[in-house]
């Protein structure tokens, strides 16, 4: 059947206008979506009092104060009864304060200059500084922060996908901020950190996102694995499909291996429940070889620590440890400790995310697709290395006297060791390795892929498919 429609000639210009209108309209809507750029909250200072400045003759726009913008050069803020105020004592009593420039040098805070706007805001007695600027605008710095710019623009851009990844999954989750500027997310220290290369890891990789079942990944990572990286389910709740076991090529990272020795003096300060340290037995390790439970015995009583506490307790660089008894200054291997009581072997306990950045902690795991396959089984552990010195047969005390006895931890890696290992994309990227190359040996079975307005809960206005940034 054929419908006939017969239309005057003014209501056919009209009709032939109507798809250029339309088209018009969503080109618009379209520029407008893609030139959207993610903004990020990022806490960059707390305190009782905040100095800031200009960097030069431009000088700090402030707004808040009394609903006037005022322009001042160095702007000194303090809490009184609970409120903001300027030192000068010219104005005060504010619940925030917004501070922006012209001057592409930025705004210094304390001894570090930041691009976009700060935001100051009382909460819990404390005066805090939010840095707010688009998520390119932050990326050289925290590339810069995080690796050495020297290092090959492969790991660098690999940084950059991930750093991005884990910011904009951490968008909306806080009331004030999204992200802190330290390792308890990811290292941001401002503008002095970006250079040329950084810059332009991230300008070569804009907008690319990794993601897994249609959603952000958790794109943890950190420092050397020691060998081979560490499954999520043994340092978090849940298993993520991409977030497996593989082998690192760490090999060449200063702290693949290394030692710590503690006095008797130093083990009773930090065991001081037991009273010091005599004996130190691993209950159960993961399969890479990392310590999930420890009990320590000391003159007072006994201790049992996950292996994120022992490792807090004495600051050791990584799970990945094996320990001994050592006899006074020189060293004598007086016992090897206890192996691993293979009948107590407990089930996955929360370990790590201690001092690691992007520590991907910030609520619930994610669960990965039901029925997933895991893409590559957990690796087995690389060997410590063996010890050439005397010992004494496991289960016998020490004959020394207290006070002569050292405890020594030889371990592998530095951080919790989940996702991508930074020293692991350095040797990869040495080797010749791409970016994305890079990304799918660390985060298993993940998409790169342009980063859309619907991976982000906070975003409002969402339209299909296209790519949020565009460049």
């Amino acid at each position: 059947m054929v419908l006939h429609i017969s239309i005057g000639r003014a209501a056919a210009g009209v009709a032939l206008m109507l798809p250029v209108a339309v088209v018009a309209l969503v080109a618009e809507a379209r520029t407008a979506v893609t030139a959207q750029e993610p903004q990020m909250r990022v806490l960059v200072a707390e305190g009782s009092e905040l100095i800031l400045r200009s960097d030069g003759d431009q000088p700090l726009l402030v707004h808040g104060l009394a609903n006037n913008e005022r322009r001042l050069q160095r702007l000194q803020v303090r809490l009184r009864d609970g409120r903001l105020t300027i030192a000068d004592g010219r104005a005060g009593g504010q619940a925030s304060l917004r501070i922006s420039t012209t001057d592409p040098r930025g705004i210094w805070l304390g001894r570090r200059r930041y691009r976009g706007e700060l935001l100051l805001v009382v909460r819990s007695g404390r005066i805090r500084a939010i840095n707010q600027l688009g998520i390119e605008t932050y990326l050289p710095s925290v590339v810069g922060s995080e690796m050495p710019a020297k290092w090959p623009l492969a790991a660098l851009q690999a940084q950059a996908v991930a750093a991005r990844t884990y910011a904009l999954r951490q968008r909306g989750r806080k009331t004030d901020f999204d992200v802190k500027a330290t390792v308890s997310s990811q290292v941001y220290k401002g503008i002095d950190s970006e250079t040329p290369r950084t810059r332009e890891a991230v300008a070569t990789t804009r907008s690319l996102v990794l993601v897994h079942g249609g959603r952000l990944i958790n794109a943890v990572f950190h420092s050397s694995s020691g060998g081979a990286t560490e499954p999520s389910g043994e340092v978090w709740q849940n298993q993520l499909p991409y977030l497996v076991s593989v082998q690192d090529h760490d090999q060449h990272s200063p702290v693949h291996r290394w030692n710590q020795r503690f006095e008797a003096g130093d083990l009773r300060r930090r065991f001081e429940e037991t009273g010091g340290l005599e004996r130190l037995r691993v209950l159960s390790t993961s399969p890479t070889g990392r310590v999930r439970s420890a009990r320590i015995q000391g003159p007072l009583g006994s201790l049992v620590l996950t292996g994120r506490q022992l490792r807090q307790r004495l600051g050791l660089k990584s799970t990945m440890v094996s320990f001994s008894l050592l006899q006074g200054d020189a060293g004598t291997a007086v016992e090897q400790l206890d192996p691993v009581d293979q009948a107590s072997q407990a089930p996955s306990q929360l370990i790590g995310l201690w001092r690691d950045s992007a520590s991907g902690f910030s609520g619930p795991a994610d669960q990965g697709p039901a029925g997933r396959v895991i893409a590559a089984p957990p690796l087995p552990p690389p060997p410590l290395s063996s010890r050439q010195a005397s010992l004494i047969p496991a289960g016998r005390t020490p004959e020394t006297s207290r006070g002569t006895i050292v405890l020594e931890a030889e371990g592998q890696g530095y951080g919790h060791g989940v996702g991508m290992s930074q020293w692991g994309a350095h040797g990869l990227a040495s080797q010749g390795a791409d970016f994305r190359e890079i990304l799918h040996h660390y985060y298993r079975g993940a998409t790169i892929r342009p980063y859309r307005p619907a991976d982000d809960p906070s975003v409002a206005f969402r339209a299909g498919s296209e790519p949020a940034l565009m460049g």
